[in-house]
């Protein structure tokens, strides 16, 4: 598990969502007033928080989660995943409101729409992480998405501990605040977050973007480019660093994003550089795709290493 039993620190503190993805195949996605018939539901766990905490635990990160679920079947669902992946759930709250759910339709040709009601993921408020202060004094790493109230994720920036690394996905995308782009390290962003945050003027390529990136204050910026994998960048080094993924059969790329950051917030709790932490962060990504799920497709350090 992990490189020194007797260190009770955390390589990985997520501080984010824990979802239920309700799922359904249907042959059309509904028009307006029509109502289509669709193939059995299926209930996963996910939400970006959760799903980042289950991938690091997977691949043999210490591991905890701040979170906060519903006191009904979808927050049971989402504790006992957690803690058969090996993440220590005991920072994740119950109560306040149901459990945040996903309702997600899925067409043949593999696209989908969703509609998320956050829940008890709305809930989770500064206070709540100020409570958690010996969690967050205990992790080398937190990483943080915005599917929870943008205040907590300013309450995180703000209650690191000495040291400690923020590693931040902005998705889905908001305005960010100074101080919160200022503790990212790094800002971890895929083409369509890059653009938002950029604006306008965002320049045409990945290469145009990440400088831009950083001039808006993160210490670091990580570009994840899918099958492309990922552009580095490092105010530290004013490097510029192109990692390509290796090539695989694409299943099914839901949560492997979150696949991908948890990885490379791990490797940097363990003391990598960035650029090393990404490539591994590629190849972890890369495996994700060639399984069917979010959860279910991450793989273990031994997979990771297969491919």
């Amino acid at each position: 598990m992990h490189d020194n039993a007797s260190d009770d620190r955390y390589d990985l503190l997520v501080v984010g969502s824990a979802n239920a993805d309700l799922v359904i195949g249907v042959e059309r996605r509904p028009a307006p007033g029509e109502t289509v018939l669709g193939s059995d539901l299926a209930v996963h766990p996910g939400g970006k928080g959760a799903n980042q905490a289950v991938a690091a635990a997977r691949l043999g990160a210490r591991t905890a989660l701040l979170a906060r679920v519903g006191d009904d079947d979808h927050g049971r669902l989402l504790l006992e995943s957690q803690r058969a992946a090996g993440v220590d759930a005991d920072g994740v709250l119950v109560g306040g409101a149901p459990t945040g759910v996903a309702l997600i339709t899925v067409d043949p040709s593999g696209d989908n729409s969703i509609v998320v009601s956050p829940g008890a993921n709305g809930r989770l408020t500064p206070e709540d992480v100020r409570t958690a202060a010996p969690l967050l004094a205990a992790a080398r790493v937190v990483s943080v998405q915005l599917e929870i109230p943008l205040e907590t994720v300013a309450e995180t920036a703000r209650g690191l501990a000495p040291g400690a690394r923020l590693v931040l996905n902005p998705s889905p995308p908001a305005p960010l605040p100074g101080e919160v782009l200022a503790a990212c390290d790094p800002l971890v962003v895929n083409e369509h977050e890059a653009r938002f945050i950029l604006g306008e003027g965002a320049g045409e390529t990945p290469q145009d973007w990440a400088p831009a990136l950083l001039a808006l204050g993160p210490r670091s910026v990580v570009i994840t480019l899918g099958a492309e994998g990922a552009l580095v960048a490092d105010s530290r080094t004013d490097s510029l660093d192109r990692l390509v993924s290796p090539k695989v059969e694409a299943v099914d790329t839901t949560g492997a994003g979150d696949a991908f950051t948890a990885a490379l917030a791990w490797r940097l709790g363990r003391g990598d550089e960035l650029r090393e932490a990404a490539a591994f962060a590629v190849r972890v990504g890369a495996a994700a795709v060639t399984s069917q799920g979010a959860q279910a497709s991450f793989p273990t350090l031994d997979e990771v290493d297969a491919l």
